[in-house]
């Protein structure tokens, strides 16, 4: 039953996803708008609206006030790690080819797996190492498909700055979501999205000022542009809100398993939207994908703390157990009785 609930919470997620990436496509191929840190942007407002508004309300150490008070760096450099992962892979699109960026954008998961070793202490199993090579395998049948249906796009302005700031992204991305993973299960959710909301706006704000000033003044708006605008910015807050509720029952590292199916649903929409051919493949990818996750979630991990626990105890005696042993020694001994003859003379009898 957890499998099933994880595994439906992922797909969940990924449609999420879906709907983001089919809204930036559409704005960009119908209507020439290519502006992710305004897109980014709307959806940091909705997160400052929704969760620091409830942050401000709140009373004692869980206040907004004593939150910045204590940890308002910390939070700084969460929202701009987060505002940069979702400008660099956007922005790498650009450069390289989208069958670059479905490869290299899984970089983030063993980054992420290495992060969650040594930051959550998480401890995996040779099972976990083999679903995460099937969820890859998966990935690479997914590309293989886009090439042999001739998806794979022009070959890109500059390969390899793509292909940087799709490593870049990917590693951003997973930086986050271990911090994510940390705050949600040790803190809450709703001071993570409050915080986030609240630098991510002021700090995408100033860099949408800086960078995207030029393409958002040559937009030519109408209700169908901010329609698209409006379904992006939903499906993001959506992602946002629901992903630290994902994250909670489960771990960042299946999360991220788990939305490796996002660009399979894309695909499927874009069948409809944007003439694209189909291939059996991606149908084979899709399972292979599922396959390797729940042999993930199958198996749960565990923290460097329990995997001590669970080691056998060492067989050496300690002082509470030494008290007890030198106790059952002496009730094992025979008793010892004590007689006077007329000589006075002691004679010990053990019998």
């Amino acid at each position: 039953i957890h499998i099933l609930k994880t595994l439906a919470l992922g797909q969940v997620l990924s449609l999420f996803i879906c709907g983001t990436a089919v809204a930036s496509q559409y704005l960009a191929e119908q209507y020439k708008v290519n502006t992710p840190m305004l897109q980014s942007f709307i959806n940091y407002c909705l997160l400052l609206l929704v969760y620091t508004t409830t942050l401000a309300f709140r009373r004692g150490s869980d206040s907004l006030l004593q939150i910045l008070k204590r940890k308002w760096w910390k939070y700084i450099l969460l929202a701009l790690v987060d505002v940069e992962a979702n400008y660099t892979i956007v922005k790498a699109y650009q450069y390289t080819t989208l069958t670059s960026v479905q490869l290299l954008d899984c970089f983030g998961i063993p980054v992420l797996m290495a992060l969650s070793w040594f930051i959550l202490r998480a401890r995996y199993r040779l099972l976990h190492f083999i679903a995460v090579a099937v969820c890859l395998l998966g990935v690479g049948t997914m590309v293989g498909a886009d090439i042999l249906a001739g998806r794979q796009n022009s070959e890109g302005s500059d390969v390899v700055v793509g292909d940087v700031l799709v490593l870049l992204g990917a590693s951003l991305y997973a930086i986050s979501n271990v911090s994510e993973e940390y705050i949600v299960k040790n803190l809450s959710r709703v001071e993570f999205l409050g915080m986030v909301g609240l630098f991510g706006t002021i700090i995408s704000g100033l860099q949408l000022a800086i960078v995207e000033h030029s393409d958002i003044a040559h937009i030519q708006w109408n209700w169908k542009i901010v329609l698209l605008f409006v379904a992006f910015a939903l499906c993001m807050f959506g992602l946002y809100s629901f992903m630290p509720v994902v994250i909670k029952v489960t771990s960042a590292t299946s999360v991220n398993l788990g939305i490796l199916t996002a660009d399979l649903y894309s695909l499927f929409f874009g069948l409809f939207l944007f003439g694209y051919k189909f291939s059996g493949l991606y149908l084979l990818s899709f399972g292979i994908i599922m396959v390797g996750f729940i042999l993930y979630c199958s198996t749960p991990t565990q923290t460097a703390e329990e995997a001590a626990t669970s080691l056998p105890q060492p067989a050496s005696i300690g002082f509470d157990n030494l008290g007890l042993k030198i106790e059952e020694n002496h009730q094992e001994t025979p008793a010892a009785t004590v007689q006077f003859t007329k000589e006075e003379n002691v004679r010990v009898n053990t019998g």
